[in-house]
């Protein structure tokens, strides 16, 4: 998706020759005020998933009554085991096969985690090795932080007892994101605001 479509809050010295060279630096408040939203939509879920319990039907989103809304509310993405981004780097292969995968960061000035991805992928020892857009938000948003002097503990976690079938496993990462709305997937980067540029489709 393009920057002018998107409608980025804000530049990073990625784009600081060319277009948006004389863009405002982002400014700390900004991004801590962004990632307190997110937190604030997340934090009631990630709280619900680990009691084991569901949301009440006021906090649940339009589309709780799908047929994978139970698995949504059981699958825990803090209860899968963290990885770093560079994973796939290390010799020693870390699962393979069909998965459902998860970005998430843990900044120490907020108090709980944020969901940033979710993916689906019928190769876990693979997807994450080449082209990947999310890799161009997590880029920026590394680069973001960094430059208003606040710490990010990133990791990729995955779930592999993920449907075998393309459809199904779609189908439930749809479902994951409408329930999340984590903010570097496509159909949800409008919901935020995203403030951080890539040149995606």
């Amino acid at each position: 998706m393009s920057q002018g479509r998107q409608g980025d809050l804000f530049q990073t010295s990625a784009n600081a020759s060319g277009v948006g060279a004389d863009a405002l630096p982002m400014q700390r408040h900004q991004l801590h005020d962004w990632q307190q939203r997110l937190l604030t939509y997340q934090g009631p879920r990630f709280e619900a998933v680990a009691a084991g319990s569901q949301l009440s039907p006021g906090q649940m989103d339009l589309f709780g009554g799908s047929s994978h809304s139970a698995a949504v509310q059981r699958l825990n993405p803090l209860a899968l085991a963290a990885q770093h981004l560079q994973f796939w780097r290390w010799p020693e292969q870390q699962g393979d096969g069909a998965a459902l995968y998860f970005v998430l960061d843990r900044p120490p000035h907020l108090q709980g985690p944020l969901l940033l991805y979710v993916g689906e992928t019928g190769q876990a020892d693979r997807r994450w090795k080449g082209e990947h857009d999310c890799k161009s938000y997590l880029a920026a948003y590394g680069e973001a932080l960094q430059q208003v002097g606040l710490s990010s503990q990133l990791s990729i976690r995955f779930w592999h007892d993920a449907p075998e079938t393309v459809k199904a496993r779609r189908a439930l990462e749809q479902a994951l994101i409408r329930h999340w709305l984590p903010p570097f997937n496509k159909e949800t980067r409008g919901r935020w605001a995203t403030p951080f540029t890539a040149d995606l489709d």
